[in-house]
């Protein structure tokens, strides 16, 4: 081989890789002198590795990795270092936002308020620091594997304790992983925390597809009942024979999906926005017909709630459950229409009466809205609701379980408040109910310590 040749391929093999489906990926060190980084999936583990509390990403001096065999299904290091290009023209673009004019009226009914938002993306383009949040994710034991030809990147997190209960936690929409990093401490260490040694956890917390670092569905086959096999195939590939699985909003669906698939292992779920809403009272709901006269309290509540989402705050779940490659561009275009678009669902969603700032932090929300924008899955993700609305039903419909034991915890804060009636209709082993007094639809996110008291809680009788 020639001199110009041996460069060539020196540079050709150094250059930049951007995985072909979606964000950026891992990083191996690159030669010394050199300042590109190769941005790839990395190594391979054996179950004993995966086994070990945690795992330092490997380095090379140099590699070249191909796109990844899509039937490898070994378990890889993982970890995220996006480059300062990327952030610098998230800057750019904040900085050079065209903004409309202020809404006509007083309140929220119109959506979000320019100067909420204004105030929001204002520290986004000059004070927020995205490093912090790599840096946290970066300290978890975080790891890719593929199944059904699809990345799912994933973190797990085992506990010193011995006899810890394996646990899966999915989150939802707008919500990652994020979500539920200040509840993974309380849950593996418990005695740390208030708890018990014996109520410990190991944690595996996936990334749905379509959303962060995993893989962008190429297909139309990844709805929940995909993804709940895929689910399955994770614990088990972990080594795990027996589990329980927890989660709201996306988790909660995937977790009553699992639970009627039943796989052998699945102990029980823990879900805090239940599947309990009878097919007569949607339809009711639907056609805004009045609250029915026999109904209760509690069922009267629900079905407030009920009629105010579906008849005022559903928009932006009937664009992504019909047309989400059309609000797809919006949201792969402009980083403030996607910080409006989450926004907008943080001050519906938190316990905060509509000011989500006294439920999360501006760098929480951020966190989450720039890891969307970076790995660009505003589409994607928002393709998670069309996939899933091929199949019919909605987000809060009944679900007939009826052997694996479920456990339920009733947030005030959540979209509705399901009865408790309901619920025993829909899962035919109710082991655990409990209404607590705080939290809302993010509620490992706004209240970790209530949260994972409820965990170890609803999961005790199962051990």
């Amino acid at each position: 081989m020639t001199l110009i040749e041996r460069v060539l391929r020196f540079l050709t093999m150094s250059a930049p890789r951007r995985h072909p489906s979606h964000g950026w990926r891992g990083v191996i060190s690159a030669p010394a002198g050199c300042a590109l980084a190769l941005f790839v999936s990395v190594g391979t583990l054996d179950a004993q590795t995966v086994a070990r509390d945690s795992v330092e990403s490997p380095t090379a001096a140099f590699a070249e990795t191909p796109r990844h065999d899509k039937s490898d299904t070994s378990i890889r290091p993982y970890r995220i270092e996006v480059p300062e290009a990327a952030l610098a023209d998230l800057r750019r673009r904040i900085a050079a936002t065209r903004w409309p004019e202020r809404e006509t009226v007083s309140d929220q009914t119109q959506g979000v308020q320019l100067a909420k938002l204004q105030a929001l993306v204002r520290y986004w383009g000059t004070d927020y620091n995205w490093r912090k949040a790599e840096a946290t994710l970066n300290a978890l034991p975080q790891f890719v594997t593929t199944i059904d030809g699809l990345d799912i990147q994933f973190i797990h997190v085992r506990s010193r304790r011995p006899n810890a209960l394996p646990l899966i936690m999915t989150h939802g929409w707008p919500g990652s992983a994020m979500e539920l990093l200040k509840v993974i401490a309380p849950l593996t260490d418990p005695t740390a925390h208030g708890g018990r040694a014996e109520d410990a956890f190991d944690l595996v917390l996936p990334t749905y597809p379509g959303y962060g670092f995993s893989g962008k569905p190429e297909g139309t086959t990844w709805g929940p009942a995909q993804v709940a096999r895929a689910w399955d195939t994770l614990m088990h590939r972990l080594g795990y024979s027996r589990y329980v699985s927890q989660g709201g909003d996306w988790g909660a669906i995937i977790s009553e999906v699992m639970a009627v698939q039943a796989p052998p292992g699945l102990l029980g779920i823990h879900i805090n926005m239940p599947g309990t809403v009878p097919t007569s009272v949607l339809r009711l709901v639907r056609n805004g017909d009045p609250v029915p006269a026999e109904f209760t309290k509690e069922e009267r509540a629900a079905y407030a709630s009920l009629d105010h989402f579906y008849n005022k705050g559903f928009g932006y779940a009937a664009m992504m459950n019909t047309r989400p490659q059309t609000l797809g561009y919006a949201l792969a275009d402009s980083p403030v229409g996607l910080a409006a678009f989450f926004y907008d669902k943080f001050a519906a969603w938190t316990f905060s009466g509509g000011d989500p700032e006294r439920a999360l932090t501006r760098d929480e929300m951020l966190d989450d809205i720039t890891l969307y924008w970076l790995t660009n899955t505003g589409t994607s993700s928002s393709r998670s609701y069309w996939d899933a609305a091929q199949g019919g039903g909605g987000p809060f419909n009944a679900f007939d379980i009826k052997t694996v034991p479920v456990a339920v915890t009733i947030f005030p804060g959540e979209i509705y408040r399901a009865p408790r009636a309901w619920a025993e209709k829909a899962f035919g082993k109710l082991i655990y109910w409990n209404e607590v007094d705080k939290g809302g639809h993010f509620a490992a996110w706004e209240e970790p310590a209530l949260f994972a008291t409820e965990i170890r809680a609803a999961f005790r009788s199962l051990r």
